[in-house]
């Protein structure tokens, strides 16, 4: 186990156990306000993983606010959770991991079945209702990480449940692209983009480790345009919409990064 991992495991356990308290009466008395503590303890993970985060665009002010992101790895959580306060809409299987899912409820992260069309509704109807309380959600919406490089096809199906749970009301809408753009100063290929990107069967473990013994990773959060989106949209527009706008900031993101690298 590296120093590093060690560090890293030693201040995050006194963070939590310092927030833990204060956290627990922000859930219960103040749920608009719940977001500010992980934000900070997204922070300190920041700091001690070695990462530096820029941001371009801006995040929409209005609430409810969708976040619809591309996923690389599970250090989006840390990159994304560190800019501002939100909620993860997460995959099921993350309620059963050890530690990360008391972490996960302590983000007040939302837990849906993607395996099963027929919960669609209910877990659109969870999602709606922690929108309706003015929070700011974060939905991964190609439904399972990619390689770093390329972004997969967003699915529809939460946006649109979420959408008409909602009823009378409507959703801002916001694409987001998380890319990651260089490991001590140097540019990320696609070689050594696996040393970031989590995928297919890697364990978490031994990715968890790799990483956080590389540190000095660099990230940029690319905020694209907030678009309004009722019960009566057209969700698979709207969707396919945000897809191309999140492909088209990670391709500007990687190009400018590329062109920065190289010599004149």
């Amino acid at each position: 186990m590296s120093v590093r991992l060690v560090v890293l495991v030693l201040v995050l356990a006194a963070v939590t156990l310092l927030f833990l308290p204060f956290q627990l009466l922000a859930m219960r008395f103040a749920p608009r306000h719940a977001g500010l503590l992980p934000m900070l303890w997204q922070r300190v993970a920041r700091f001690v993983l070695g990462m530096k985060v820029r941001v371009e665009g801006t995040p929409a002010a209005a609430r409810p606010l969708l976040l619809v992101a591309n996923h690389v790895s599970w250090l989006d959580i840390v990159t994304l959770g560190s800019v501002m306060p939100v909620s993860f809409i997460a995959k099921q299987e993350v309620a059963g991991w050890p530690v990360v899912r008391h972490l996960a409820r302590l983000q007040r992260s939302v837990f849906v079945d993607r395996t099963r069309r027929s919960a669609t509704a209910g877990d659109g109807a969870a999602i709606a209702a922690r929108l309706a309380g003015g929070e700011a959600l974060v939905l991964f919406a190609e439904g399972t990480t990619g390689d770093g490089v390329q972004v997969l096809p967003f699915r529809s199906a939460l946006v649109g449940a979420a959408a008409r749970a909602l009823g009378e009301g409507s959703i801002t809408l916001q694409p987001v692209a998380i890319a990651y753009t260089a490991l001590h100063g140097l540019p990320i290929g696609r070689l050594r983009m696996s040393d970031v990107a989590w995928h297919g069967d890697m364990d978490l473990a031994p990715h968890l480790a790799t990483l956080v013994s590389t540190g000095a990773i660099d990230a940029i959060v690319s905020f694209g345009t907030p678009v309004v989106l009722a019960a009566a949209a057209d969700r698979k527009r709207v969707t396919a919409a945000a897809e191309a706008e999140v492909r088209s900031m990670v391709r500007a993101v990687r190009a400018a990064r590329c062109r920065a690298a190289t010599p004149a």
